[in-house]
């Protein structure tokens, strides 16, 4: 039996003919940049994650770039965030020639750590005075701790930017409510890409925030600076969401909370059959029910390579986010990190692997990945 680790084609099936009627209208509108569909989507997500404002942008890493441009971080600025996580999350603030600072991950929920990052503002206060931005990474589907984060952001006057590519829908029970990823920080930053639970047919990202003045210059920012046209405020960039991916997205929307309970439900499951095993399940920092299990990503005590190419031998799905983390890798050696400094980073590097979790996935499918990872340690 052959289980893939994403199957899209299972996704598109019943909403085929909607996505195409979609598609064809943005066709034989000709409004293919900034169409009426761009502004709905960006007041349908605005208004599902509990924000003012929404604005479309080309990518994730352009909304995570758009937004540390907005807050004008340049040389001189130290933006903190995890050593665990997608390129981007640290890539985009090197690209505005700012300074990372890397602060280690949560050994459970493979989020950054809140009491790592209070120490680590005690302990470097002289860096302290020059950051401009926290980046907390909602991995895996899941909220980082941004009560606790929130408050160190407040009490030094910080931005915090989230980084919810993964976890759009997912929710936080804060002192003063419950929230949805992206709803908390100064920005929320989220990703279309293909392979997310509300993913496009091509590149595609959105920013929300409550701050209009913000907002606004987010605006300015993915054109370029302009307004009117040709009449340049800032220095910006092509960070616009096409069309064509926003008359996808809000065809999808209405049926993501479905697709994330499916992933609930399977995610479940796994956890059902291996229990008793080696494996070490998800983390569940709230209730299973603020989880929207992106990746089912289970910690394998040992020969986590050797079994990830069994699997594919056995055209089992797999994959392993992120095999390096940041402070290892060749293009932040000016960092000045070395192995060992961020010790539940690099574990989560060496002993992860994600399973397949999509809604569409069967039973039979998933009994067949965990019988085949209990054949590989038997």
């Amino acid at each position: 039996m052959k289980v893939p680790l994403l199957d899209l084609k299972a996704q598109l099936l019943p909403l085929e003919s909607e996505i195409k009627s979609a598609l064809n209208a943005v066709v034989d509108s000709t409004a293919y940049i900034n169409g009426p569909a761009v502004a709905e989507l960006e007041k349908a997500v605005a208004a599902y994650t509990g924000s003012a404002c929404g604005i479309g942008v080309s990518s994730g890493t352009d909304a995570l770039l758009v937004s540390l441009m907005a807050l004008d971080i340049g040389p001189g600025d130290i933006v903190v965030t995890t050593p665990y996580s997608f390129f981007a999350t640290a890539g985009t603030v090197a690209r505005l020639g700012a300074e990372i600072a890397l602060v280690d991950i949560d050994s459970a929920s493979y989020n950054i750590d809140p009491q790592a990052l209070g120490a680590w503002f005690e302990r470097e206060r002289e860096k302290a005075e020059r950051v401009k931005a926290i980046i907390p990474v909602h991995l895996y589907g899941q909220c980082a701790d941004m009560d606790a984060i929130m408050q160190i952001g407040r009490s030094r006057g910080i931005a915090v930017i989230e980084d919810a590519a993964q976890a759009i829908g997912a929710g936080y029970p804060s002192a003063s409510g419950l929230k949805k990823a992206g709803s908390m920080g100064t920005f929320g930053c989220f990703s279309f890409f293909p392979s997310k639970n509300l993913g496009g047919i091509g590149d595609g990202g959105m920013v929300v925030t409550d701050d209009a003045a913000l907002a606004d210059k987010v605006r300015l920012l993915r054109n370029h600076g302009a307004h009117p046209k040709y009449y340049h405020a800032l220095i910006g960039g092509n960070f616009r969401l096409d069309t064509v991916q926003a008359a996808v997205l809000l065809v999808k929307l209405p049926h993501l909370e479905s697709w994330h309970a499916m992933r609930r439900v399977n995610a479940a499951y796994y956890d059902e059959l291996f229990a008793g095993t080696n494996i070490s399940v998800p983390a569940i920092s709230y209730g299973r029910e603020h989880h929207i299990y992106n990746q089912y990503v289970i910690s394998v005590p040992e020969k986590r390579d050797e079994l990830r190419a069994w699997l594919t031998h056995n055209d089992i799905g797999n994959e392993v986010y992120y095999p390096v983390a940041f402070h290892e890798q060749e293009c932040f050696r000016s960092l000045g990190c070395k192995k060992g400094d961020f010790p539940h980073s690099e574990f989560a590097a060496g002993h992860t692997l994600a399973l397949p979790v999509y809604p569409e996935i069967t039973r039979p499918m998933q009994e067949r990945v965990v019988e085949m990872i209990q054949k590989f340690f038997r």
